[in-house]
């Protein structure tokens, strides 16, 4: 059984019971809200910046386990309204531009735990 690693990313709250991405062996399991960084809140300008956001928030954490953007193999978008869908769909193409790109899941979903978040993003990426 291959051991499980928590990769420090600095996004997730240390208060909170989660990691927001940890590695067995050549896996790694990405998890990314949009909220900003540095200030924890939540991004506002609706979908396409939340959107945004995240990407660079699973980038942040697929770079701290030594990877990039294009080491991901699934990507699962949780969206709260389906409307939000085309917008996401034109900030996604901005950071997935080149074949293959990840296998991907989008769902709609009632509502997600944070006030005034539209979406969430989980990945899942193979390193070397």
């Amino acid at each position: 059984m291959a051991m499980i690693e928590r990769i420090e990313t600095g996004i997730a709250p240390s208060s909170a019971p989660i990691s927001d991405a940890v590695r067995a062996g050549k896996h790694v399991w990405l998890v990314a809200i949009a909220e900003d960084p540095v200030s924890g809140e939540i991004v506002a300008g609706g979908i396409e910046a939340q959107a945004r956001r995240c990407i660079q928030n699973l980038e942040i954490a697929v770079k701290a386990a030594g990877g990039s953007l294009r080491n991901l193999v699934m990507v699962q978008i949780f969206l709260i309204d389906s409307a939000d869908a085309s917008g996401m769909n034109a900030v996604y193409r901005e950071f997935f531009t080149e074949q293959p790109f990840p296998v991907r899941a989008t769902v709609v979903v009632k509502e997600l735990l944070a006030e005034g978040l539209r979406i969430e993003m989980t990945a899942t990426a193979v390193l070397g």
